[in-house]
C-alpha cells in the first residue's frame, strides 16, 4: 500500500498520521517571512518534525535543518540536502568523524568536548559551543532546557572564555512552545552574561522553542527582536531552529474504533495508543483535541477513550459526541505531527501509524506503511 493515492479518509489505512501539505506549506511561507524581513536563517529541527516525505517543499523555504546526533544529521544529509547544524549533550569517539563531515556547524556542550574533538572539527566546520543563559520560563520541567540543575549549555559561572580559539558562534536553547516575550527574556539574559564574547564571533543560533506559526504568535514582534540584535551586533548570522512552528497544525492521527465495552461508563477502544503513538499526552500531559468532540457530559454521549496496549493507564481521555460511538467509526486526533510522529513506539508489538500526506488536490498518498518487521527488526 505504501505510495498508493486514495481520495478519502475510510480507504486509508488505520491508524495513520496525516500530514495536509496546503497547512504546512502555510506555516513555512510565515517562517519565510520571518527569515526574509529579519534577515535570519531558519532550520527545521528535526527532533519535532521529521517527515522526509515533505522535505522537497521544507526545502523551498528553509535554510537546512538541525540535528541532535548522528542519524539526523544522516537523515538530513541524504534527504534534506541543505545545511546541517549538529547539537549534542555529548558526542561519541565513533561517530564524531563522521558528523564532522556532514556538518555545516557542530556545536559542542561543554569544554569538555570541545577540547576533546575541537582540533580534530577545526577547518571542516564551524565549531559553536552551546551556552545556558539561566532564563527559565517553561513551566513543565521535562521540557525546560534551563531548569535547576540542567545538563543542557555551559552557565556563566562554568565559561572559560580562554578556551575560545576555536569557536565561531554561540548556542542557546531556552524555550517550548512560546511567544516572543520569552524570547525577549531569554535574549537579555544571554546577552547580559555572554554578550561580551559576541565581537569574536561570527554567529548565533537563538535555538527552537519558537511557536511562530501559532494563531496567536507575535510575527511583527519577533521580526522587530531580531532585527534590533542584528542592529547591535550587525556582523552575525543569526539562526532559528523551530521544530514545532513548521509542523503545527498540519495534521492529525485519524483511528478507528475496535470495540465498545462498559464498565461505570461507555469505553471505547481504539487502534491507536496514547502510550506507543502519543506519549506527550502522558508524559507532559496534555489533553488531545478530537475532532467534533466535547468535554465529559458537554455533548449527550460521553466515552472513555482508550489505547490497544495491555497497559491499564493507556487511556487518551474522556470525550462526549453527539451521536453514539459505534465500530469502525473513525477519531480524528488534532494537531499530531509535530513532536508526536517522531516519538511513537512499537511497545506492546502494537502496529505503528502509517504515514500519509494529503497533496494540495486533496488526494492522500500513503508514503509509509509499518507492519510486523518494524517491530521486530527493534528487537
Amino acid at each position: 500500500m505504501e505510495n498508493q493515492t486514495f481520495k478519502s479518509l475510510e480507504e486509508l489505512p488505520s491508524p495513520a498520521f496525516i500530514c495536509e501539505e496546503e497547512l504546512l506549506e502555510n506555516n513555512l511561507k510565515l517562517l519565510k517571512k520571518v527569515q526574509d524581513e529579519a534577515d535570519v536563517k531558519i532550520l527545521l529541527a528535526l527532533k519535532g518534525f521529521a517527515l522526509k516525505s515533505s522535505f522537497e517543499l521544507c526545502r523551498k523555504y528553509l535554510h537546512g535543518c538541525c540535528a541532535s546526533g548522528l542519524h539526523e544529521a544522516l537523515l538530513a544529509k541524504e534527504e534534506f540536502q541543505k545545511e546541517v547544524h549538529t547539537y549534542s549533550p555529548a558526542f561519541k569517539d565513533e561517530e564524531i568523524d563522521e558528523i564532522i563531515d556532514i556538518s555545516n556547524h557542530l556545536v559542542f556542550n561543554s569544554f569538555s568536548q570541545l577540547e576533546r574533538y575541537g582540533k580534530k572539527a577545526y577547518g571542516k566546520t564551524s565549531i559553536g559551543l552551546r551556552v545556558n543563559p539561566e532564563y527559565s520560563s517553561v513551566e513543565v520541567d521535562l521540557y525546560n532546557p534551563c531548569g535547576a540543575f540542567s545538563r543542557l549549555g555551559i552557565t556563566k559561572k562554568n565559561f572559560q572564555e580562554d578556551k575560545l580559539d576555536l569557536v565561531e558562534g554561540l548556542h542557546f536553547h531556552a524555550l517550548c512552545e512560546q511567544n516572543v516575550d520569552a524570547l525577549e527574556g531569554a535574549l537579555s539574559n544571554f546577552e547580559e552574561n555572554f554578550g561580551e564574547y559576541l565581537a569574536q564571533m561570527k554567529w548565533v543560533n537563538f535555538g527552537g522553542g519558537h511557536h511562530i506559526t501559532r494563531a496567536d504568535y507575535d510575527v511583527e514582534g519577533l521580526i522587530k527582536l531580531l532585527k534590533e540584535f542584528k542592529n547591535r551586533y550587525p556582523h552575525l548570522d543569526v539562526f532559528l531552529e523551530p521544530g514545532e512552528a513548521v509542523g503545527w497544525q498540519t495534521g492529525y492521527l485519524m483511528a478507528t474504533v475496535l470495540d465498545i465495552v462498559e464498565n461505570q461508563m461507555q469505553i471505547a477502544i481504539l487502534d491507536t495508543s496514547a502510550e506507543a503513538h502519543m506519549p506527550d499526552t502522558l508524559a507532559m500531559p496534555y489533553r488531545a483535541d478530537i475532532r467534533n468532540s466535547g468535554k465529559p457530559n458537554e455533548k449527550k454521549y460521553t466515552y472513555r477513550l482508550g489505547g490497544n496496549t495491555c497497559l491499564a493507564g493507556d487511556i487518551i481521555g474522556d470525550y462526549s459526541f453527539d451521536k453514539p460511538l459505534k465500530v469502525g467509526d473513525k477519531i480524528i486526533l488534532e494537531d499530531m505531527i509535530h513532536y508526536t510522529m517522531v516519538k511513537t513506539t512499537t511497545f506492546n508489538g502494537i502496529k505503528l501509524p502509517s504515514i500519509v500526506l494529503k497533496n494540495t488536490q486533496g488526494c492522500y498518498q500513503v508514503v509509509n506503511k509499518f507492519g510486523y518487521n518494524a517491530y521486530k527488526s527493534r528487537l
